[in-house]
């Protein structure tokens, strides 16, 4: 939206009047009532097909675009308003007497805003089982070409793509008798050249990924993009970035999803940590089925359970590591009501994100005003990008579960059945844990619990033994997950040093053999997975 307090303030060398204006949008939200302002105005109004409809069904003074060209809509609507007398109306420059002979000759009409959104391609070829050929329709040529013209000549005509800019568009004429000033102008081509890049890359994009163009559109979900195309607008400056002598700012992809696009509900405004963290928070909640609770500090979980409710799932997360969940963020995977509220309110917390609050949480919440409460629609990530020096890294999201029937038992001891669902708790944690990662879990009253998590260490060796010190439940008959093999038995040691009874890892070492006759010597049962969950960041 255009920031425009001092409209009327702005100098008469700079004010355009805006004498005749064509529209044409798909979106016609606040259309009706921006053009009865360019109408109070006595704005020619000029306009096409279903835009000109909604305009005269309201009452307004409408010609059709066939008046100013006079050649008729054709071929569907695809050619309307690609013609010399639209482009000619737009481009010409006010200023130039060569440019001004050559419209006067050819009785071409000036325009002077053009006011256009573009067909809703992205929507439309995101519809489950969408044809091919409907793919194509929604490519918008004559809007594109319309936005671009009028772009290119901001010093004579003003673009206006977004519905937000009517309002403020209103009273800058209102303060100028029908007129825009340059500055206004400039800010709107601006914005217009990024709709066209956005629009364009969102259709590059998209036909790049399809495999099949006939009958319903076939898009690949396998291949890389050969291109990355990344045209994300600015949501939020942030203060700073991971550090105060760093700027930083939030991108969003336009889904209305995900982290990126949660709805704040109270609190102080997000820094660049509390993003990334309720990120990584996200993305681990979301993997459970049953009601879970997950806290992170510094992207890794402190301490994370499931449970029968959501207070449940959240005191034995806190549980896992008291100390740890001070000031963190939590991820619940569904609604808060007033019963975890008021147990959440006791703890030092930096931010909340879930699907939902109830009116009791909400207001059990508000007596702290610092913490941030978001509100999600789910959406996970299909790939990851990493900037690097001088590139991008890119790679599938690790979306990759394992479930029992995925477990190969190495040892002469199999674990029991809750032992297997213990694991399976404590591998889906170790997947959200930096490597090197070793997680201690167990499996209690029907439901999982971290006990010591280990991450980060250069040594697997030492993340185990720094997941046992961290341990505040007892780690006896505990499980542990290894999101890589044991190069050496040390670490299985260390494990079964610390009390564990069973451990998961992928396995695929040239030691997997010593490992395994460790455990064996240990009575310690082992599965391998034959799957890898490194987290590098």
């Amino acid at each position: 939206m255009i920031d425009h307090s001092s409209a009327s303030s702005v100098p008469p060398a700079d004010l355009r009047p805006i004498r005749r204006a064509l529209l044409s949008v798909t979106d016609k939200t606040g259309l009706v009532e921006f053009a009865r302002a360019l109408a109070s105005h006595n704005v020619d109004l000029v306009s096409t097909g279903g835009t000109a409809k909604a305009l005269r069904d309201a009452g307004l003074p409408v010609r059709d675009i066939s008046d100013l060209t006079g050649f008729p809509e054709m071929l569907d609507g695809r050619v309307k308003t690609l013609h010399p007398k639209v482009h000619g109306g737009i481009l010409h420059i006010r200023d130039n007497a060569e440019h001004m002979a050559s419209v006067n000759e050819h009785a071409i009409e000036p325009i002077d805003m053009v006011v256009v959104n573009l067909y809703a391609f992205e929507k439309t070829s995101q519809k489950p089982g969408v044809a091919f050929a409907d793919v194509i329709e929604n490519i918008d040529i004559g809007g594109p070409s319309m936005v671009r013209s009028a772009a290119k000549n901001f010093s004579d005509v003003a673009i206006v793509t977004s519905v937000d800019d009517y309002a403020v568009l209103t009273e800058e004429l209102a303060a100028n008798g029908g007129s825009l000033g340059r500055a206004t102008r400039w800010r709107l081509a601006k914005a217009a050249f990024a709709v066209t890049a956005a629009y364009d890359a969102g259709i590059a994009n998209a036909l790049e990924s399809i495999v099949e163009p006939s009958g319903p559109a076939v898009f690949s979900q396998e291949e890389l993009p050969k291109t990355i195309r990344v045209i994300d607008p600015l949501a939020m400056t942030l203060r700073y970035g991971e550090n105060p002598h760093q700027k930083a700012a939030l991108y969003v992809d336009g889904s209305g999803k995900g982290v990126a696009a949660a709805r704040s509900l109270q609190g102080k405004e997000l820094s660049y940590n509390n993003i990334v963290d309720l990120d990584a928070c996200w993305e681990l909640v979301s993997e459970f089925d049953e009601p879970a609770v997950v806290i992170i500090k510094h992207t890794n979980p402190c301490g994370a359970s499931t449970g029968a409710t959501v207070r449940e799932a959240y005191l034995r997360a806190l549980e896992s590591d008291p100390v740890s969940a001070f000031g963190g963020v939590i991820g619940i995977n569904r609604e808060v009501d007033g019963a975890a509220a008021e147990e959440i309110a006791k703890l030092f917390v930096e931010a909340i994100v879930a699907p939902s609050f109830t009116a009791e949480a909400k207001e059990r919440f508000a007596a702290k005003k610092n913490l941030r409460l978001l509100e999600i629609a789910p959406a996970n990530a299909t790939r990851v990008l990493k900037q690097v020096s001088g590139g991008l890294l890119v790679q599938d999201a690790d979306r990759l579960k394992i479930t029992e029937a995925d477990l190969k038992v190495v040892t002469k001891r199999a674990p029991t059945p809750e032992e297997v669902r213990a694991l399976l708790f404590a591998w889906t944690v170790c997947k959200y844990v930096k490597s090197n990662a070793i997680v201690y879990a167990r499996f209690a009253d029907g439901h999982g619990q971290t006990v010591g998590v280990g991450a980060g260490q250069m040594s697997r060796v030492d993340s185990a033994r720094f997941g046992a010190m961290k341990a505040v439940l007892p780690l006896e008959g505990s499980v542990a997950a290894s999101d890589a093999f044991f190069p050496f038995p040390d670490g299985l040691e260390t494990i079964a040093k610390a009390g564990a009874r069973a451990v998961i890892q992928p396995g695929g070492s040239v030691k997997d053999a010593d490992v395994i006759a460790a455990a064996d010597a240990l009575g310690v049962a082992m599965v391998f997975t034959g799957v890898r969950h490194f987290r590098h960041g």
